[in-house]
């Protein structure tokens, strides 16, 4: 997928960051010519698949060059990456890739680097759409039990994982989706509504939000594109990036039961063993749904998107989360 925000690089550099990676004898023969290959299904970072001098393979991730603006959750997003993989690592079982090699230095490029282990398995979102319905019914299954296990994580306090944080849920999460908002204000992206009208619509459901009381890891961007199976398995989760303690209702997963447009949330919420929603629990969850769609329209005038697939398909959606809420303050 394509992307401002792609940060490539050159042979000769990513042969000298595989040096300082794995040392010079691991840096490929300058005769093969297919060592590396982008790995091109995300949209945010550039992932680089490099087979190493000894035949191992491995990823190559980097962030965005430095002059390339981006949302304002998005700021620092690696760091944020490498602590949730050491998170991760240290208080679940999750399966995970290891850290191999991380360069903050910006010596050998322009940005944030790290190398870790080639996950050789599929996509499964890749993959879903030829599966019988069972089977990704079981998949999701999976995915909502590897989502209760990293929520299970706890924080200091609500907001990134390395502090600062809020001491209340209510002020973290108006914070957040009111910095995607002023994102989309400083570059005049288009909602159909007017900004303010989304923040009264926000304020009118903030108290629903009070409700939570601790901070939980929450993975977020935990959908089906992120996660490797192999022989009926998950045997890897990727991406990490948008990490940060709060509410677990606001995991990806759970979307479903606000539009379905955003799928089935079924078998993701058996395997997490959530029952059916509260009224205040689908009051907040619609409110993380919005800050979604949100970042889903003001997010393709910064990776520069040349076509409006995205952003149509989630005005759409817009336009539906404003007359449910708007269908609860009438209640």
């Amino acid at each position: 997928m394509e992307s401002i925000t792609k940060n490539r690089q050159s042979p000769a550099t990513l042969r000298a960051m595989i040096a300082r990676a794995y040392g010079a004898g691991q840096v490929p023969d300058e005769r093969d010519t297919d060592w590396v290959s982008e790995l091109g299904h995300g949209w945010f970072n550039v992932a680089y698949r490099i087979r190493l001098r000894d035949g191992r393979q491995v990823v190559c991730k980097i962030a965005p060059p430095a002059h390339i603006e981006v949302m304002t959750y998005e700021r620092g997003a690696m760091g944020v990456e490498l602590a949730a993989l050491r998170l991760i690592g240290e208080h679940t079982g999750v399966p995970v890739p290891a850290v191999d090699h991380a360069d903050r230095s910006h010596e050998l490029c322009d940005a944030d680097y790290f190398f870790m282990p080639y996950i050789d398995a599929d996509n499964l979102g890749m993959l879903k759409d030829s599966l019988p319905p069972g089977e990704l019914d079981a998949y999701n299954e999976a995915l909502g039990a590897v989502n209760r296990e990293l929520n299970g994580i706890r924080g200091a306090a609500f907001g990134p994982l390395a502090g600062p944080g809020d001491p209340t849920w209510r002020a973290c999460f108006t914070r957040m989706i009111g910095d995607v908002l002023g994102d989309g204000e400083r570059r005049a992206v288009d909602l159909g509504y007017h900004y303010d009208l989304i923040r009264e619509v926000i304020a009118a459901h903030a108290d629903s939000l009070d409700e939570v009381t601790e901070p939980r890891f929450v993975e977020w961007d935990l959908w089906e594109n992120n996660a490797m199976v192999r022989d009926g398995r998950i045997v890897g989760i990727i991406d990490h990036e948008r990490a940060f303690y709060g509410d677990p209702l606001i995991e990806g997963g759970f979307t479903g039961t606000d539009l379905t447009a955003f799928g089935d949330s079924t078998a993701f919420m058996r395997g997490y063993g959530h029952p059916g929603l509260s009224d205040n629990e689908r009051r907040r969850r619609r409110l993380y749904t919005l800050y979604l769609t949100l970042i889903m329209i003001i997010e393709t005038n910064y990776r520069g998107h040349t076509d409006t697939l995205q952003y149509d398909w989630a005005r759409k959606r817009l336009r539906e989360l404003i007359a449910l809420l708007a269908t609860e303050d009438r209640c």
